[in-house]
């Protein structure tokens, strides 16, 4: 398959760039706080039944999560110590509204609080051939930014094309979930050499996306979507493809 032109790569290097410094940009979120409803929670020194118990939270103590590591959470107490709790501890927690929280609830605020996507699908491009990557950043629980470069190999002519756009997920809290984007970039298309006529076409690009979205786990993510190219190839001319692919996403 060739190779992404450079004016492709230089433009998905610049969105990908913008999207990386967002993190950095963001401001801080507050850790989510439960309240122990057990008689105790037990505080290791890392993650793993291995390690010591140092300390022991009392019922009705607040607890703040701050992070994960397999099934082990980095707690903090309102005393300022900080320990990793097992994930069935946190199953019987009860949430800041009274309410008990379930394991779901915890894989979910983990999925949620992952900003970082990055993923790979194949699929066909007016009946050819198509790849494409893309990460994303998660703006909010229901909107993401996403940069995707693509490639199409086809008979008579190869594609390469690259967009930035925004997604929108209605239920992100839903292990299936729909989602639809829109996004502009850049299209394109080089015939092949052996043709009479093998002239190259530059355009601006649209695209239209509408998709679901399988939650494998916190990380992994199992992704389908119908997707609408237009490609405004003259002033007065434009040439719309379709294209359908599956692929897997990772969070981090």
């Amino acid at each position: 398959m060739r190779s992404l032109s450079a004016s492709v790569i230089s433009g998905v290097l610049a969105a990908l760039a913008l999207l990386v410094a967002a993190p950095a940009l963001a401001a801080a979120e507050p850790a989510e706080l439960v309240q122990v409803a057990d008689p105790y929670l037990e505080l290791h020194t890392a993650p793993g039944r291995g390690y010591p118990v140092f300390h022991v939270a009392g019922r009705s103590d607040w607890v703040a999560i701050l992070s994960r590591h397999t099934d082990w959470y980095k707690v903090r107490l309102a005393n300022g110590k900080e320990g990793w709790v097992e994930r069935k501890q946190l199953e019987t927690t009860l949430t800041q509204s009274g309410a008990q929280k379930t394991f779901r609830d915890v894989l979910l605020d983990d999925y949620l609080s992952r900003r970082v996507e990055m993923g790979m699908a194949w699929g066909r491009f007016k009946n050819e051939p198509m790849l494409k990557l893309w990460t994303g950043y998660r703006l909010s629980d229901t909107l993401s930014a996403e940069a995707t470069v693509g490639q199409v190999q086809g008979v008579f002519a190869g594609t390469d094309f690259w967009h930035i756009g925004v997604n929108a997920e209605p239920w992100s809290d839903k292990r299936l979930s729909p989602f639809l984007g829109v996004g502009l970039g850049k299209f394109k298309n080089i015939p092949n050499t052996s043709l009479v006529s093998s002239i190259t076409t530059n355009a601006k690009l649209a695209h239209a996306v509408a998709g679901v979205r399988w939650h494998l786990s916190d990380r992994f993510v199992v992704r389908a979507d119908y997707s609408i190219y237009t490609a405004f190839v003259a002033d007065t001319r434009a040439s719309e493809y379709r294209a359908l692919t599956a692929g897997i996403s990772f969070f981090f």
